[in-house]
């Protein structure tokens, strides 16, 4: 059905098309119409971090700031789904437009900037949704929130979706919030973590029950920052790491229309990148911490080869305003393919 419906998305502005398709996808859950939009894959169960997932390939954050479809995305056959970024008081985001398409590239530009609902929003939407999947929530800090005192924004936001969420997010590495990669810095990055290990620990212990706790980064990051990076993650001992958010390098479509629009760049341009990113990460990281790929999942055969790049799990976001949703099925039955090829060997 997609396939019919995407030169009437793409002819509208990226953003609107994106709302009238969760929209469209709302309608179809509630209609029973769910088997027209995508047939899921069969299991393909996984282990990360302590949960269990029925597969491996998850529905990346920023496609549901507010968690307002859940029904209906996790109707789609994903293995999870992140929601937000959340921050702790609403936001507009940045001004529109803000969201571009290159078609031609595979890819996509935004500089949204966090737009969200709120915390509290989000936290009312999950608990009204009948899903009962693995549910990541996403958090980040509210764009005049000083870095100094980022922290607390992230505290607010974890200690109001522990009791919602699967697992946590830790998003500093969105190139849209002013000042915000910096926390990525290794001095800053050691403080910043700690304190938020601790509060997942005591939230842990007073829920009696321990929620994962992953970081996600960028792929700008020098070698030397990623060693840095690396050293952080192992001593703070981290759950997860997510590979990698959105790329500020438009060097590969500048001459493309749209292409010198600020944001980050998503898509097939990022693919490359954020598989080296990731296959330099798992080399520092060894098999103590699990790493989440994402970034230019196009087809099946680049979800595998995140895995093959060390990744546990994968997620997906721009490759679907260009695949729709029968990219996650399709996901899932190569990487079952080339478990069962590699077994048989």
């Amino acid at each position: 059905m997609y396939d019919y419906l995407r030169p009437l998305l793409f002819a509208l502005d990226a953003e609107t098309a994106h709302r009238l398709t969760l929209f469209g996808l709302g309608v179809a859950h509630r209609s029973n119409l769910a088997r027209y939009v995508a047939t899921p894959a069969d299991d393909l169960p996984v282990e990360a971090f302590g949960i269990r997932f029925p597969n491996p390939v998850g529905l990346a954050a920023g496609l549901d700031k507010n968690a307002e479809h859940l029904d209906e995305l996790g109707a789609l056959g994903f293995g999870f789904v992140e929601v937000g970024t959340v921050t702790p008081r609403p936001q507009d985001g940045n001004p529109k437009p803000r969201m571009f398409r290159l078609p031609q590239r595979e890819a996509i530009i935004n500089r949204m900037g966090f737009n969200n609902a709120g915390v509290d929003a989000l936290v009312r939407n999950v608990q009204k949704s009948d899903y009962r999947g693995v549910l990541g929530i996403n958090i980040g800090k509210n764009k005049d929130t000083a870095n100094e005192h980022a922290v607390d924004d992230y505290l607010f936001c974890l200690e109001r979706v522990h009791a919602h969420a699967s697992y946590i997010t830790v998003n500093i590495s969105s190139p849209n919030t002013q000042g915000l990669r910096d926390l990525q810095q290794e001095e800053t990055l050691r403080r910043f973590i700690g304190t938020l290990r601790e509060a997942q620990e005591r939230l842990g212990a007073q829920a009696g029950a321990r929620k994962p706790m992953l970081l996600k980064i960028a792929p700008d990051l020098s070698e030397s920052e990623l060693d840095a990076i690396a050293d952080v993650l192992l001593a703070c001992g981290i759950d997860g790491v997510i590979c990698t958010n959105t790329t500020v390098d438009h060097s590969a479509v500048v001459n493309e229309p749209n292409g010198g629009e600020a944001g980050g760049l998503s898509g097939k341009p990022l693919f490359a990148h954020s598989t080296a990113v990731l296959r330099g990460m798992r080399k520092r990281l060894g098999e103590r911490i699990a790493i989440v790929g994402v970034g230019g999942i196009l087809d099946g055969g680049d979800a595998a080869e995140k895995l093959d790049a060390g990744a546990t799990l994968v997620q997906l976001y721009s490759g679907l305003v260009y695949r729709g949703p029968k990219l996650v099925a399709e996901c899932v039955d190569e990487i079952r393919r080339q478990r069962e090829h590699a077994d048989a060997i």
